[in-house]
C-alpha cells in the first residue's frame, strides 16, 4: 500500500521525518478513514467543537486538497468533493497559495490501473502537518546537471543512500568510486563534508568524452565534480577529488570517517580495474619517467573489490558508522547467505532490491559497523562471490535470450507451431 498509518508524539517529531525523506509525500494527521464516503462524513460530523477551534478563526486562511491513488479525476469532480466538505466550521479565506491550514482528501483505489473499481477502496480526510523533501529529485535531476557521466546515479537513489547512511551536519563522507559524484552531492546536500576518489583521471578532471549526445562535438569545458557542487551552491561541503586506486588506499590509518557511500562499477558500462600488472619480474619505475607515467591496470573481480571495501570500511568508520553500498547480481542465483558479503566487525541494516532486467538486479547493502577489527590487514568473514565474473554471467544470459528470440521468431519455429496445432 502507498500508505502507513503510524503513531507520532507530536507534529515537531512528523517535521523532521518529513525534513529528510525523498519517498515521503507528505504527513497527514488523520481526522478520519473509512471504506464509505458516508462514513467518512459521519466521523468528521462527530469531531467534538474543542478539535475544530484552533482552526475555525477568521483569521486562519485554508485550502482542501484531493487526491486519488491509481485513477484520475476531472476539475469538475475535484470541486465537487471539496464541496461535499462544506460543513466543516472553516470561518477564515480560502487562500490557494501558502495557507495557515491545509485539509487533504484522499481517495485510494488499489494498485491494479488495469482493474480500477468504481468507487475506492479507501478514504482519508486529514491536515497536512509536513511536505517530503520530492523537491529535491528535481533539483538534482540529472538533465540540468552541469557534469555527468553514464553512470551518474539516479538523484532519488542518492538522496536515499545519504539517509541510509545516516548523513548529517559535519559528517565525513567518502565515495571510493565517486565518478561524477553523484553521491557527493546528496551527502552534502545533509551537510556532510564529502570527499571522493576514482582510478579514472579524465573522468575525474573532465575530459572524458561528453555523455550528452549533443555535446559530443566539442570538448568538456570547466565540467568536473566542484562545478556541480557550486551549480547546487553545495561548494563549502566540498574537500576534493583523488586520482586513486580504491584497492591501494592512500590514507593515514589514523583516518575516521563517518560514512561511505559508493557504487562500484559492475564492469558493464564501466570497466572494473586495479592498478597492476601481468608482466612478470616488472621492475620500480625510474625517477624521470614517475611524473609522465601512467600506471597499467589489470581487472578487478567483484570479489576482490568488496573485500577491499568491507575491510577499509571496517578500519575506517567510526563505530556506528555506516557503508552503503550496492552489488550486482543475477536473480535466479541470488541467494543471501551466500551471495552478501560480510564482515565480523559490520552489521548489514538493510538489504533491498532494485530489479534492472528480468535476468539481473542490484542489491542496495547497508552495514553499520559494530566493532574495530582485530587484525585492519585481513578479512574477515568475507565470501567469495563466485570466480565467473558479473560481466561474464550477465552477457551470457543476454545472449541466450537473444538467441531464444531468434529461434521463436524465425519462418521455421513458426511453421513446427502451426503443424504441431499451435496459433
Amino acid at each position: 500500500q502507498p500508505f502507513w498509518i503510524v503513531e507520532l508524539d507530536s507534529d515537531h517529531a512528523a517535521e523532521k521525518i518529513a525534513s529528510r525523506s525523498v519517498t515521503v509525500r507528505c504527513i497527514v494527521d488523520l481526522w478520519a478513514s473509512a471504506i464509505e464516503m458516508a462514513d467518512l462524513h459521519r466521523q468528521l460530523h462527530s469531531l467534538p467543537s474543542e478539535w475544530m477551534r484552533p482552526y475555525s478563526s477568521p483569521e486562519v486562511s485554508f485550502k482542501i486538497k484531493v487526491e486519488t491513488f491509481c485513477n484520475s479525476q476531472t476539475q469538475e469532480e475535484k470541486v465537487d468533493k471539496i464541496e461535499s466538505f462544506n460543513y466543516l466550521p472553516l470561518n477564515g479565506p480560502v487562500r490557494l497559495k501558502h495557507p495557515d491550514l491545509v485539509l487533504q482528501f484522499i481517495e485510494y483505489f488499489g494498485l491494479e490501473p488495469n482493474s480500477i473499481p468504481k468507487k475506492p477502496l479507501h478514504v482519508f480526510f486529514g491536515r497536512v502537518v509536513a511536505e517530503g523533501q520530492r523537491d529535491l529529485i528535481n533539483k538534482f535531476s540529472l538533465k540540468k546537471r552541469k557534469f555527468i557521466g553514464n553512470t551518474s546515479m539516479d538523484p532519488q537513489l542518492s538522496l536515499i543512500m545519504a539517509n541510509q547512511a545516516k548523513v548529517k551536519d559535519g559528517s565525513l563522507v567518502l565515495d571510493p568510486f565517486a565518478g561524477t559524484g553523484s553521491l557527493l552531492i546528496a551527502a552534502a546536500q545533509f551537510g556532510g563534508y564529502v570527499i571522493g576518489t576514482d582510478i579514472d583521471y579524465l573522468m575525474i578532471h573532465g575530459k572524458s568524452r561528453p555523455t550528452r549526445k549533443q555535446h559530443r562535438d566539442r570538448p568538456r569545458h570547466n565540467e568536473s565534480v566542484l562545478s556541480n557542487m557550486q551549480q547546487y551552491g553545495l561548494s563549502h561541503h566540498y574537500l576534493d577529488m583523488v586520482v586513486a586506486d580504491a584497492s591501494l588506499p592512500l590514507w593515514k590509518p589514523s583516518l575516521v570517517l563517518d560514512a561511505v557511500i559508493t557504487d562500484p562499477p559492475y564492469g558493464i558500462r564501466e570497466a572494473m580495474e586495479r592498478v597492476g600488472t601481468s608482466r612478470e619480474g616488472s621492475g620500480a619505475i625510474s625517477e624521470e619517467y614517475l611524473g609522465s607515467h601512467i600506471p597499467s591496470k589489470v581487472q578487478y573481480s567483484m570479489h576482490q573489490l568488496m573485500d577491499d571495501l568491507l575491510r577499509f570500511s571496517a578500519n575506517h568508520l567510526v563505530l556506528g558508522g555506516r557503508l552503503v553500498t550496492w552489488i550486482p547480481v543475477i536473480r535466479n542465483e541470488y541467494n543471501e547467505e551466500k551471495s552478501i558479503p560480510k564482515h565480523d566487525c559490520l552489521e548489514l541494516v538493510s538489504n533491498s532490491e532494485q530489479i534492472l532486467s528480468t535476468a539481473s538486479s542490484r542489491r542496495l547493502l547497508t552495514y553499520e559497523k559494530i566493532c574495530d577489527p582485530k587484525n585492519k590487514t585481513s578479512s574477515e568473514n568475507v565470501p567469495s562471490l563466485n570466480d565467473e565474473t558479473f560481466r561474464e554471467k550477465y552477457y551470457k544470459i543476454v545472449e541466450e535470450i537473444r538467441r531464444d528470440r531468434k529461434l521463436k521468431s524465425s519462418p521455421t519455429q513458426r511453421g513446427h507451431e502451426c503443424a504441431d496445432g499451435k496459433t
